[in-house]
């Protein structure tokens, strides 16, 4: 037998034992993921279980307090209620690890795909690359709203960063919607923001060129400007923040930065908070330029009036929550403090 063949044959042999090693792991893959789909099953049921039982136990506890109790029976029902006070978060933790059904939002944009990530890694590393995906397209639009301020001043250049702000937020929007579907926190103003800027946006986009949008052009790209520098620094000093306060504890390791105020940001990014309002009453400026433009006889854009109600939206959003947030952090401060101080 030549040498050739032989050497052919061996390869063979190796080749056809590592081929039965690969068919023999696959199936054990498949065996191990039926087996994952069906304790995922079972932790769901269970889950929905204990919540409901939990109703039906807090039902019962009120009824407890009704009865003539001794110190030694309140101590216990207050023992209960601390727990059953707890169970909400940590079924909040499990269920960032099931897969759930994807809200409407989703549905829309994807359809009926799952999008829970199942690994802790892939978690993290799904929400840094979020976080990086946002500074990156900030400072894009830096860039390109510093050149239409101060070098070009064609409409379909001012189009191109139009789009490309719908494109941020939008993307945004639906990347924050899987961030959510897999335990991060962030809800109420901070999510829905996006949309309004998207809207926004969009309705900018279409403007047609004239007299009426070169009169608002310079404040609109100073503003995008202004605010994405703001968001900048916004990202630099909360993702610190929040790493040191994921490190002592305090913080969820899904955490997000945001375009805003919040509680946990109190020591050392109080400075911020100027530049926010400043951003804040801005949009209201725009709001009330953009409503005395609409009043002119020869207005006939839509765009107008749309953008005019967009501002006053995110002005009083962005506003409000700022506010509110300040308001309960000192609140908080003051209880924290010692009497007599």
């Amino acid at each position: 037998m030549p040498p050739s063949l032989t050497a052919a044959l061996q390869e063979w042999e190796s080749l056809e034992k590592e081929y039965h090693q690969t068919q023999e792991s696959h199936r054990l893959y498949l065996q191990k993921l039926d087996e994952v789909s069906k304790l995922q099953s079972n932790c769901s049921s269970s889950i929905a279980r204990q919540r409901s039982r939990l109703k039906d136990m807090s039902q019962l506890m009120k009824k407890c307090n009704k009865e003539r109790l001794t110190e030694e029976d309140v101590k216990t029902l207050d023992e209960i209620k601390e727990h059953i006070k707890a169970r909400p978060n940590t079924f909040f933790e499990m269920e960032a690890f099931l897969p759930k059904k994807n809200g409407l939002y989703l549905n829309l944009v994807l359809g009926n795909v799952s999008v829970t990530l199942l690994s802790k890694q892939s978690k993290f590393a799904y929400k840094d690359e979020y976080e990086k995906f946002k500074l990156y397209l900030t400072v894009i639009l830096i860039l390109f709203a510093f050149m239409c301020y101060f070098f070009v001043s064609y409409r379909f250049v001012d189009a191109i960063l139009n789009f490309l702000l719908v494109w941020y937020y939008c993307t945004l929007t639906v990347r924050e919607s899987i961030l959510i579907s897999n335990g991060s926190r962030i809800k109420g103003w901070w999510v829905f923001h996006h949309y309004v800027s998207a809207f926004l946006s969009g309705v900018m986009l279409t403007w047609p060129d004239g007299y009426l949008y070169q009169n608002f052009r310079n404040q609109f790209l100073a503003f995008s400007l202004y605010q994405s520098m703001v968001h900048c620094m916004q990202y630099y000093y909360q993702s610190g923040c929040l790493y040191r306060l994921r490190t002592l504890g305090e913080r969820h390791n899904m955490d997000l930065t945001v375009e805003g105020f919040q509680s946990w940001m109190w020591q050392g990014l109080t400075f911020l908070l100027p530049f926010l309002f400043f951003g804040h009453f801005w949009q209201l400026y725009n709001g009330l330029s953009l409503f005395r433009m609409a009043r002119l006889p020869d207005c006939k854009e839509w765009q107008v009036s749309m953008c005019g109600i967009s501002f006053l939206i995110l002005f009083m959003g962005n506003f409000l929550t700022t506010v509110a947030v300040v308001r309960t952090k000192l609140k908080s401060k003051d209880q924290a403090k010692p009497k007599g101080q």
